[in-house]
């Protein structure tokens, strides 16, 4: 929903959506509940009270209130925040939504403290403030080194460490309030955890190791990888990478989030004015007639798919699609074609900002039923890739996490989808004549 600064969370959905969930359950398999465990997005929040009311709307992520409390930040500040906290500047994150909050709302927010929105709802569910690490690393309050809220940062904007929670890691978890059990008819001895940001619970439930790529897909496309330390030096820094703690607590993740990734899909159908049965379809379609070779590359147009704003290096919220080489008989279907390919290129692009090749790909989310989408990804990496059949990945991940288990990936049903020679070739061909083109679109002054 919109208030007048942005976009936040109708917690009143959002809430009877849960209970209706937990009530709706047969009595056997509620009585059979342990544990809950909560995943979110990674960059959502806001204020919450000691006796859990809210002192600010819980602001969504791509929300970019309090941002001009980041303007004012010099290079050298700048280099700071990410030796520190692993994160470009970037008012995506959690802590220029918390300065906006704190000045806005003043003696109101006495004793406040900033919750992503998973840490919000098991704090209604357990009477308990607290933040789980990777999420906490998304704030850009984090030290990263340390794993422990940085007052330095926090002073450059002009807050205390004091309006951030304690740190826990997931597999912490706390017991249900006996208030809210009897609400939903749960038993008094369950427990609720913290899983973590989103795509990093889904490396839990792919059984990521280090070596391997994550490429989770959603509303964004994320790119992840394990590592052993943050990766803190200068180049990492240009390239806008963003290091975290990963749910284990245990090792870090150094992640890259393309902004348009299964939101695609909306600004398609909104853009050709077809609903979602005609565009998937046209996207099984133009697999087919891809496999085939029956497709003219050279007809396609170059779209460069920034719906939602750019990814790495640039990173920047204001920048917007482009489409080029479009004619008169131009089709739509071509025109779905070339921003998938436009998806894929672009994919690319981001995944050579990292220091490593993947040893292998593990593709999660939406993606995983688009055949065309990871047909040309493979193709164009001339790379294959192991592709989820379950759904819910994240969940699993959750699961696991609240468990003190791990993740199977062959419990999610991967199957192979292989790159081919003679497509590599072709499309390694076109993107050698487009490519002062694609480079001359990403430049573009917004």
């Amino acid at each position: 929903m919109v208030d007048a600064s942005g976009e936040i969370y109708d917690l009143n959905a959002l809430i009877a959506c849960i209970l209706g969930f937990i009530r709706s359950l047969e009595p056997a398999k509620r009585n059979a509940v342990a544990r809950v465990a909560i995943t979110a997005v990674g960059e959502s929040g806001g204020l919450v009270l000691p006796d859990l009311s809210l002192a600010s709307p819980m602001i969504l992520w791509h929300d970019h209130r309090g941002a001009e409390y980041l303007t004012t930040l010099t290079e050298d500040e700048r280099a700071l925040i990410y030796r520190v906290t692993g994160l470009p500047t970037n008012a995506n994150y959690g802590l220029s939504k918390a300065v906006w909050a704190i000045r806005n709302f003043g003696s109101a927010g006495e004793g406040a403290q900033w919750l992503n929105i998973a840490e919000y709802l098991a704090a209604r569910m357990t009477g308990r403030r607290w933040s789980e690490y990777s999420l906490a690393s998304r704030t850009m309050a984090l030290d990263v080194s340390r794993l422990a809220w940085s007052a330095e940062v926090c002073a450059l904007v002009g807050i205390d460490v004091e309006n951030f929670p304690q740190l826990n890691v997931a597999s912490d978890g706390f017991p249900i309030a006996s208030d809210f059990a009897q609400s939903v008819g749960l038993a008094g001895n369950v427990h609720v955890h913290v899983a973590g940001h989103d795509h990093m619970v889904g490396a839990i439930g792919a059984d990521l190791i280090h070596g391997e790529l994550l490429n989770s897909t959603g509303t964004t496309e994320g790119l992840l990888f394990l590592q052993d330390a943050p990766s803190l030096d200068e180049t990492t820094a240009g390239f806008k990478l963003s290091n975290g703690v990963s749910c284990t607590g245990s090792d870090y993740t150094l992640f890259a989030s393309i902004p348009t990734g299964g939101s695609a899909f909306a600004t398609l159908q909104g853009m050709l004015g077809i609903d979602v049965e005609k565009l998937t379809g046209w996207i099984e379609e133009l697999h087919d007639r891809y496999l085939a070779g029956s497709l003219r590359i050279d007809r396609i147009p170059l779209v460069l798919p920034q719906f939602r704003g750019s990814p790495p290096p640039t990173k920047n919220a204001r920048s917007q699609g482009i489409a080029a080489g479009l004619r008169m008989d131009t089709s739509a279907e071509e025109v779905v074609f070339g921003c998938f390919l436009g998806m894929a290129l672009q994919f690319r692009d981001v995944l050579d900002l990292f220091p490593k090749t993947p040893e292998r790909i593990k593709v999660i989310g939406p993606a995983s039923r688009n055949p065309l989408w990871l047909q040309l990804k493979a193709d164009l990496l001339s790379m294959p890739l192991s592709v989820s059949g379950a759904e819910e990945v994240v969940s699993s991940g959750a699961q696991a996490l609240a468990s003190g288990s791990t993740g199977d990936w062959g419990a999610c049903s991967p199957k192979d989808v292989l790159p081919d020679d003679r497509r590599t070739a072709s499309l390694d061909g076109w993107y050698a004549q487009i490519k002062p083109q694609w480079e001359y679109l990403k430049g573009l002054p917004v």
